[in-house]
Formats: structure tokens, C-alpha cells, sequence
């Protein structure tokens, strides 16, 4: 399964939160062997950036370790509003 978790940040504190999510996400892909990613939308809106945290093939009980270290690097500080998170798994294209 996938986990996708997006947000909105304010563009004074873009790269900020870019260094600290690009640091915390070095740490969960070398601790539980996954592929990680950070992405944002192209546009700003109201001086706030969009942007979403990716993990993939994540291991049961990732969740709490992922808060654990979302609170370590303090982002919630640099976020205006709450981290949206949504799960995908991978759908069969051949039968």
C-alpha cells in the first residue's frame, strides 16, 4: 500500500519544510526500505504552496512512526492547516 499525504504551506516556509521533510524522509527510506518522495504544485495560491509527501510499499505500523518523526523534524509548525493523508494500493492490469 501507498501512502500519500498532502498539505499547504506558506511560501515563506517552503524551503524550510523542504529540508526538514527531505531529512525525515532520508531516515524513514533507510530505516524501513521504501521509496519516499516530496512534491509540490507548480502554482502558489494566496501565498501558500501545495505540497505532498509519498511513500511507497509502506510496512504495517508505518503510521506511527511516521508521526513520530513528522513531529521530531517539526513540521506541523510550517504548515498552514492539517496533513491530508490518502492510501492506494496497486491495481492488476493484467488477469
Amino acid at each position: 500500500m501507498d501512502l500519500y499525504i498532502y498539505y499547504r504551506v506558506p511560501s515563506a516556509h517552503a524551503e524550510l519544510l523542504r529540508a526538514r521533510a527531505a531529512s525525515m524522509q532520508r531516515c524513514l527510506s533507510q530505516e524501513y526500505g521504501i521509496v519516499t518522495g516530496l512534491k509540490r504544485r507548480p502554482q502558489e495560491k494566496d501565498g501558500r504552496q501545495t505540497w505532498m509527501e509519498i511513500y511507497q510499499d509502506i510496512p504495517d505500523g508505518f503510521e506511527a512512526a511516521l508521526e513520530r518523526a513528522v513531529a521530531q523534524a517539526g513540521l506541523a509548525g510550517l504548515i498552514d492547516g492539517q496533513r491530508n493523508t490518502e492510501y492506494f494500493l496497486d491495481v492488476p492490469t493484467c488477469a
